[in-house]
């Protein structure tokens, strides 16, 4: 069971559809004990893959020391996963918790294609963030992501 320090976190009630059984293969990509990553709904870059602890913290330094050390390695799996799936060169890390509905912690692990335009490097990638439904990636390219990620991640767990 998800506990939840308010009524209104859209991850806590995501982290519940995913307990039910009811998630979509690319909101529900791979589980750990701690920690579910999934393909962020809202954005027009795929592969724009997201890592949230299956408890509800708004803040890094209440991890657990069991779960900061899970997410270190969860980081490093996810970012060459996707380096695998997606062909970027590198992956960027963020972590902000500070939008209304989204103070869970959560971790963006998003690629950055080698041939990523100038103007949406750095904190510029946010851009392909909070699009339009039109310009978002479709659900079945998401899947199709999420099946090859989910492959990699459990063919290489300890």
């Amino acid at each position: 069971m998800v506990e939840m320090k308010n009524n209104h976190c859209k991850i806590c009630e995501l982290i519940a559809r995913r307990d039910a059984g009811l998630a979509p293969l690319w909101d529900n990509i791979h589980r750990t004990p701690f920690w579910d990553v999934v393909h962020s709904y809202n954005t027009s870059l795929p592969g724009w893959l997201v890592l949230v602890p299956r408890r509800h913290i708004e803040a890094v330094d209440e991890l657990t020391d069991e779960e900061a050390v899970e997410l270190g390695v969860f980081l490093r799996r996810v970012s060459g996963a996707l380096k695998d799936v997606v062909g970027c060169a590198k992956t960027y890390v963020m972590q902000f918790a500070e939008s209304a509905g989204h103070t869970h912690v959560h971790f963006h692990v998003v690629p950055r294609m080698a041939d990523q335009p100038e103007e949406r490097r750095a904190t510029n990638i946010f851009g392909y963030l909070n699009v339009s439904e039109d310009e978002r990636v479709s659900e079945e390219r998401m899947n199709e992501i999420a099946r090859q990620v989910r492959l990699l991640l459990t063919s290489s767990e300890p």
